[in-house]
């Protein structure tokens, strides 16, 4: 995954774990993070789809978690925001007369393949309960 949007879902849920019961607002959590609200407020919008999160309007709105963290999976984080393979993309136009071109891809699609269902597996060991206990904060 050559982005972000892990790391930011994660911080997200952080917060939101830490100040639970707390009604954050976006801009508040794009301070801590250092990005744009707007960024905030889409990643809100998926974890939310997810179930993870809930959000309301107004002046006195904001965000707070949904359910408890030890009941969010980080591997259900991961997938939920995943856009790409984690070793990122294959060359789509190899040389067929190649030995090497002819077969790569499939070759790639199996280490692909294997690579992700070992982060899955590492990660759906983890809560987001688990994680903010690291932070130590």
């Amino acid at each position: 995954m050559n982005n972000t949007r892990f790391a930011t879902a994660m911080h997200i849920l952080s917060l939101l774990s830490k100040n639970e019961g707390e009604w954050l607002s976006s801009e508040w959590i794009a301070g801590s993070i250092n990005v744009n609200p707007v960024m905030v407020r889409r990643e809100l919008g998926v974890l939310q789809e997810n179930g993870w999160v809930v959000s309301r309007k107004g002046k006195e709105g904001g965000s707070r978690l949904k359910m408890p963290s030890v009941e969010i999976r980080l591997g259900d984080v991961y997938e939920s925001v995943r856009n790409s393979e984690i070793l990122g993309k294959r060359n789509t136009k190899t040389n067929d007369k190649c030995p090497v071109g002819k077969v790569i891809n499939s070759c790639l699609d199996s280490l692909y393949e294997d690579t992700d269902r070992a982060v899955l597996t590492s990660l759906n060991k983890q809560t987001l309960q688990n994680f903010v206990d690291r932070l130590n904060v």
